[in-house]
């Protein structure tokens, strides 16, 4: 099993519409065929630590059976169209692959 985890702080200053985009690209990410399960959050209200970041906008994990689904998954349609669309919304993206 391949752990996904990707971190997205988006850029300042976006309106309610251009962020409903971002997350609505982010959803078509768990249609991908080699892809078993998806979770979409944004920060929890979680007590500051100083261990604790977030500064983020949106994490997204995803669960994928392995590293050859891993890479179907980097070039599968949906997720080179979610790319094209929303790139120009986030200004950073942190990846974590685990296995």
């Amino acid at each position: 099993m391949l752990i996904h985890t990707v971190i997205f702080w988006l850029k300042e200053g976006l309106n309610d519409e251009e962020r409903n985009k971002f997350f609505k690209g982010v959803e078509t990410l768990g249609l991908i065929k080699s892809v078993e399960h998806t979770f979409i959050g944004t920060p929890a209200d979680t007590p500051e630590r100083p261990v604790v970041d977030n500064s983020y906008d949106c994490a997204l994990t995803v669960v994928i059976r392995d590293l050859e689904q891993h890479d179907d998954y980097q070039v599968d349609p949906i997720h080179l169209e979610f790319i094209k669309e929303c790139a120009n919304l986030w200004q950073k993206v942190q990846i974590f692959d685990a296995d």
